[in-house]
């Protein structure tokens, strides 16, 4: 892992955006799936918390925290299970760490190459399944890609989760990823132009952030 400056096309901040690989269903970068929080934090110095908040209606055990460079800049997002393990993480478009797969930058890219990328793998990493909000993502791999709106466009996010947590991943209903993650832009469709954000207009979601640590910044 090292923290080089990504060339990034789309949209450049401030400072160097570190590059993490990923090694499927084991790691990203210095993170490792299955760690605690306390080691998580060890791991990424360079990166103060923000904020903690339930990232799920239904299972208040879940803990999500915010991490970025500024209050105003989110870069990363962690999420936690009931007992303190890490499981899942999504890097932001612009801010996040450059997420690559086999030379493949992930975040940050351009929606429809990356799914034409995910056919394009052997069948050994797995199939493409998309869940009911039409997000494309493979099972084996344990990732899943969003879109962000961004200053260029929709651009992609990834969204990782680790071995024990991979099963039906890209199912946003049944699968273990946050609610809270796919809350915003669906996925890009030409065939339904009009289905934009999730949840549409005039419907009450059911996840809301709730600031659970007396102490938002590190």
């Amino acid at each position: 892992m090292g923290w080089t400056m990504s060339p990034d096309s789309q949209e450049v901040t401030d400072r160097a955006r570190p590059v993490w690989m990923l090694t499927p269903l084991e790691s990203v970068g210095p993170l490792r799936f299955g760690m605690g929080m306390d080691e998580a934090t060890l791991a990424l110095p360079e990166i103060p918390e923000l904020r903690r908040f339930q990232a799920e209606p239904y299972f208040p055990e879940i803990t999500g925290i915010q991490l970025g460079f500024s209050p105003a800049e989110p870069a990363l997002y962690e999420y936690f299970d009931g007992f303190g393990r890490l499981f899942c993480l999504a890097s932001d478009a612009v801010r996040g760490p450059q997420v690559t797969l086999d030379g493949v930058e992930l975040a940050g890219g351009n929606p429809a190459e990356l799914e034409r990328w995910l056919f394009d793998l052997p069948e050994s990493m797995g199939g493409v399944s998309y869940g009911p909000r039409g997000n494309p993502g493979i099972n084996d791999l344990g990732l899943v890609l969003r879109v962000q709106d961004t200053a260029n466009g929709l651009l992609t996010r990834p969204v990782l989760v680790g071995r024990d947590w991979a099963d039906r991943c890209a199912d946003d209903w049944e699968g273990a990823i946050p609610e809270c993650e796919w809350v915003g832009h669906v996925w890009p469709h030409p065939s339904f132009p009009q289905d934009r954000i999730w949840p549409p207009a005039g419907y009450t979601p059911t996840w809301r952030p709730r600031h659970i640590s007396p102490h938002p910044f590190r």
